[in-house]
């Protein structure tokens, strides 16, 4: 509730997010737990400073035997979206455009991009995802290419703090699609988190 509540009144400033240890409990993981049934993957996303392309932010999408987004010292959650330190659960179609919403505006790109993997190589990720520990503010290029430098495959990754030379090497992997997400909405994410919060009472709603 107190996250939730300076989310709705404080303004979001990418370059001083930070992250506190968070630990949801087992049934809520476990309840959230979201197989999309697409063929494995990794996905990168990385947030881009429209003005002078000042990479801001990194965060991985990681379609394993379950989808999960590792948001490293991110600021963005869902209250059906549980979390363990800056792994995220239960990451749906719905939960996956929250999150490219929540961080492209008026100020910020979101470059996506995803290369196919094996499904033991998406399970390796998710395994160092969720072992990897809570993330201080500022590193989440280096936890984002902590994870996945010496990954069958990202042996390129080069290990660094700037989430656009993690993009950059990401693009030349073999297989990398690319998708650039534009958004108007205003810096305070104002419109998402009103988005965010109806949804959530629509759920509560039909589950009484």
């Amino acid at each position: 509730m107190r996250r939730s509540a300076l989310a709705l009144i404080l303004p979001i400033a990418l370059a001083a997010c930070g992250a506190e240890p968070v630990w949801a409990p087992d049934e809520a993981v476990t309840r959230a737990r979201f197989i999309s049934g697409q063929p494995p993957s990794i996905t990168l996303y990385t947030v881009v400073r429209k003005n002078g392309g000042t990479g801001e932010h990194s965060g991985l999408l990681i379609d394993a035997s379950q989808r999960v987004m590792f948001d490293p010292a991110g600021t963005w959650h869902h209250p059906w979206v549980p979390e363990r330190n800056d792994l995220h659960y239960g990451i749906t179609e719905k939960m996956r455009k929250f999150y490219i919403d929540y961080h492209a505006r008026e100020t910020y790109d979101v470059i996506e991009y995803r290369v196919p993997v094996s499904p033991e190589v998406a399970e390796m990720a998710l395994r160092r995802a969720e072992s990897y520990g809570a993330v201080n503010k500022a590193f989440c290029g280096n936890s984002v290419s902590d994870i996945l430098t010496g990954l069958p495959g990202f042996e390129t990754i080069p290990r660094t703090f700037f989430p656009n030379k993690v993009m950059q090497a990401f693009a030349e992997l073999p297989g990398a699609t690319m998708k650039v997400h534009h958004d108007g909405d205003p810096d305070n994410n104002s419109g998402v988190l009103l988005v965010q919060a109806k949804s959530t009472v629509e759920i509560q709603n039909i589950n009484n």
